[in-house]
């Protein structure tokens, strides 16, 4: 009969217990690349309609430099553009 060969209750919970850690962890992982790639795909969109808006906006005003502050603009010259 052969002799079964065993760690020591405190290996054993050691290695229980980073088993459990790096299960979460990797768990934890998948959720934080699953949130990633819906904000990367919420940046997009919004990336998308910044560009729609500001294609609208020199429709209207032409090429300007806008303050976000207050709202006023000053037109781009030429020169500036290149």
């Amino acid at each position: 009969m052969e002799v079964v060969k065993q760690i020591t209750k405190e290996q054993l919970e050691t290695v229980t217990n980073q088993q459990k850690d790096l299960n979460t962890l990797l768990t934890n992982i998948g959720i934080v690349e699953s949130q990633k790639h819906g904000f990367l795909h919420q940046l997009r969109d919004l990336n998308e309609a910044i560009e729609a808006f500001k294609n609208q906006l020199q429709a209207q005003y032409g090429a300007v430099n806008i303050n976000l502050e207050d709202g006023s603009y000053t037109e781009i010259k030429e020169e500036e553009k290149e």
